[in-house]
């Protein structure tokens, strides 16, 4: 019996420390301090807590999400609801350190060690989903090796991975 309190007690610890990072996460984003936020940002918030969702897969959490009339806000009991599932389910987590460095090293068919900047932009804006402009840019600038001018992928790919203690 007191190992069955001590789990039903841990989970909700652990239910808790989820829903308070959540909370954290999006009155960040609540410029109004009126529990919404601007849809636009759903995106972010939920990256900042370690979800990493296609741009599809982000479609339909914010259909989840949002009002039956769309309002262009989210509000924070609707994202709670919704965010609190999926990180406890551990949906969405980012791909882990060696499989990052494989995915480089098959883009890498030479070999080199690196990828050229004009090759990552292309495997980034033609494959697969493609990115933005601005995620472009944002990834470039933290994947470029200022001194070589070349994405040193496996000095990278560190940086990409997640700790799953976080």
């Amino acid at each position: 019996m007191a190992a069955q309190a001590d789990e039903k007690e841990s989970a909700e610890s652990l239910l808790a420390e989820t829903q308070k990072k959540i909370g954290d996460a999006f009155d960040i984003f609540d410029h109004e301090s009126n529990k919404t936020v601007d849809v636009r940002e759903v995106g972010t918030i939920i990256r900042s807590l370690h979800c990493c969702p296609t741009e599809g897969e982000l479609h339909d959490l914010l259909s989840e999400m949002e009002e039956e009339e769309p309002t262009g806000y989210i509000r924070y009991d609707m994202f709670l609801k919704t965010m609190t599932n999926v990180l406890m389910e551990r949906k969405f987590k980012p791909s882990p350190e060696d499989q990052l460095l494989k995915a480089f090293e098959v883009l890498d068919t030479e070999k080199r060690g690196h990828l050229l900047v004009d090759e990552l932009t292309k495997y980034m804006t033609e494959e697969g989903e493609p990115f933005t402009q601005e995620e472009l840019e944002e990834m470039l600038s933290a994947a470029v090796d200022t001194e070589k001018g070349v994405i040193l992928y496996k000095d990278y790919a560190p940086l990409m991975a997640v700790d799953d203690a976080s």
